[in-house]
């Protein structure tokens, strides 16, 4: 039985032909030996398994042959490696130099490969120099690191220097084929690209798992296998949770998930997986980026099948929100219930990007407040032309908000008694239901309540219905504010029978001020201060008169003065008292300016200001 040797070793490149993924560096270096522009520092640097070191030794037989060697000569004799990782010592480097005094014996070169230099030691660096600058016409150093960043910059300015990079995926899974075809394995291309995938852009770690797997699977190598073995989610598992997230099923979902951890696999690198299948399926929906889909032809297929179902602004949000799982994930006391609550928002989002629940989001994440008529009364069939000429309000009524009697009830349900007296003077008034609060109707006398409240034809509203959020932009608000327009009635009131009962100035002034302590408790600081600025004065026909000492104060009283005719208007049974403001500039010049009188006019108001400046030992 003959020995099995890796295809890592055995399909390592012998020519600079054969290096994959790094051919703008074989050209460099090939045509520097044509040319002889070689130099004799040489810094490979890159990633693991790029061809770092292969290349190296290519280039070390290439400048000793000259024709007359045999066909397998390694030239060993000429060729040192040194491993810096665990010969970084200065001694290790003095033993080095020694040796590069010495002429090679066959061939005309001595090539030093010095493997992983980044660990020499800061002393073994300074002691390297010398040597490494003015080395003997025989000798040539390759220097091969992973991590560049590390060595001093004086050894950096005496190489040159040589990047490798990554090895495509394309590259990879090309050469896998070839290899694949050598040892007579059939291989499926979308195996040999999860493979390649796998690798991370390192060949020599592609070839290790294709070693791996082909161990397992023997000569047929398919994808199920590669994704058993490599224990890789299948990308059929992506393509069935997108498929149910366009559909909004979460319940499939979910169950999707769990047969997903119960195959062994993290909710992390599900997650994650999920993230880079929307990546995909974005790249799929331009034809000028498609090229950035690392898959065979059959999945590139299906990613395009896909994602001519999907819309751009909807795998925006996907990843934007399993892109915040992924980053909460390590820190998440239930990474379960994480993933979960990811899993149920990407299903509750339409393919416009927008959640599905119209109620949740708006414009700039804002709702509106809107309350639909049908949330405060019971609806009725609209009455008729005819019906309407001898009972207009039959049905919905306006919202009453009570203070403390059932007045504004009664006035409404006996105002409705007197419509049938076509005669008197009436006023027609247009009520809607306002969005937040409903406005009290004129009071009426509560000797004619009883007979109203026996009235059937009026329904009592319903106060407490809950406020429904809806979005100022929804389909729901806009029938909402349509129904509101068409459950607009006309109430007509006659004014001769509205309460005008007489009081006095007295009584107007004492329940001014129960009006301003109720709105300072709220908070209403500014209105109630300016309400406090003069004693209201009674005038003749019920005017309430009002001087104030500028028009600001005006507006804001003028702006809030409905609830305070309203509360007027309830506790004077008085419907035709109304407020008359005045502005007197001259009036302005009473206020103090100058901090004495700033305090004088604060110690007038509120002694008590006096024992504050005593306790803080306060001064003006």
């Amino acid at each position: 039985m003959e020995p099995f040797i890796v295809s890592a070793r055995k399909y390592r490149p012998q020519t600079f032909k054969d290096v994959v993924g790094q051919q703008s560096i074989t050209n460099t270096l090939q045509n520097a030996i044509d040319q002889n522009h070689l130099a004799q520092a040489l810094l490979f640097c890159g990633p693991r398994g790029v061809g770092k070191t292969t290349c190296a030794r290519i280039l070390a037989k290439q400048i000793n042959s000259d024709g007359t060697e045999k066909e397998n000569e390694d030239f060993a004799f000429n060729i040192f490696e040194l491993d810096a990782a665990s010969n970084n010592s200065v001694d290790d480097i003095r033993n080095l130099i020694d040796q590069v005094r010495i002429p090679p014996q066959v061939g005309k070169y001595k090539v030093y490969i010095i493997d992983e230099v980044h660990m020499l030691s800061q002393s073994a660096f300074n002691a390297f120099l010398k040597t490494l600058e003015e080395p003997p016409k025989h000798a040539i150093f390759i220097l091969a690191t992973t991590e560049k960043h590390k060595i001093i910059p004086t050894i950096l300015s005496r190489c040159q220097i040589f990047d490798f990079k990554r090895i495509t995926v394309k590259d990879a899974a090309e050469y896998l084929k070839y290899i694949a075809e050598n040892q007579g394995v059939n291989a499926k291309d979308d195996a040999l690209h999860i493979i390649a995938q796998k690798a991370d852009g390192a060949m020599r770690d592609a070839l290790s798992i294709f070693d791996r797997v082909v161990s397992f699977s023997g000569s047929e190598l398919t994808r199920k296998a590669v994704t058993e073995n490599l224990n890789v989610l299948d990308y059929d598992t992506y393509f069935e949770a997108t498929d149910l997230i366009l559909e909004h099923n979460i319940p499939g979902l979910l169950i999707l998930f769990n047969k997903t951890l119960s195959l062994g696999f993290d909710g992390h690198h599900f997650i994650s997986g999920l993230a880079s299948h929307f990546r995909d399926l974005m790249v799929c929906q331009h034809p000028d980026t498609i090229n950035l889909l690392e898959v065979g032809e059959a999945a590139q297929q299906l990613y395009r099948d896909q994602s001519k179902r999907t819309a751009p602004s909807f795998l925006l949000k996907g990843l934007e929100i399993s892109n915040d799982c992924d980053l909460k994930y390590k820190t998440s006391k239930n990474q379960r219930l994480l993933v979960e609550l990811t899993l149920m928002k990407l299903a509750s989002i339409n393919f416009d990007g927008e959640k599905k629940n119209p109620e949740s989001v708006a414009l700039n994440n804002k709702t509106i407040d809107f309350i639909a008529p049908s949330a405060f009364y019971n609806q009725a069939p609209r009455p008729s032309k005819k019906e309407s000429e001898v009972k207009p309000v039959t049905g919905n009524q306006p919202a009453v908000t009570q203070t403390e009697t059932p007045k504004a009830t009664s006035a409404i349900n006996s105002t409705t008694e007197t419509l049938v007296e076509p005669k008197k003077a009436t006023t027609t008034i247009e009520t809607q239901v306002a969005p937040k609060k409903t406005r009290e109707e004129p009071q009426q006398n509560t000797e004619t309540s009883t007979s109203a409240e026996t009235s059937t034809d009026v329904k009592k509203p319903i106060i407490n219905r809950p406020i429904k959020r809806v979005s100022g932009l929804s389909i729901s608000s806009l029938n909402a504010k349509k129904q509101h327009e068409l459950n607009k009635i006309e109430v007509v009131i006659d004014e001769n029978n509205l309460p005008k009962d007489p009081f006095t100035e007295d009584e107007l002034r004492k329940h001014w001020a129960d009006f301003i302590e109720i709105i300072d408790k709220k908070g209403q600081k500014i209105l109630a201060s300016n309400l406090h600025s003069d004693i209201p004065k009674l005038k003749e026909g019920f005017a309430i008169h009002l001087e104030l000492p500028n028009g600001t104060m005006k507006k804001e009283i003028e702006r809030e003065q409905f609830e305070l005719m309203e509360y007027l208007r309830a506790k004077l049974n008085n419907h035709f008292v109304h407020l008359n403001i005045t502005v007197n500039e001259t009036t302005s010049t009473k206020f103090a300016f100058t901090p004495e009188e700033k305090y004088q006019k604060l110690r007038e108001k509120n002694p008590v200001i006096d024992l504050l400046r005593q306790e803080f030992d306060l001064f003006l």
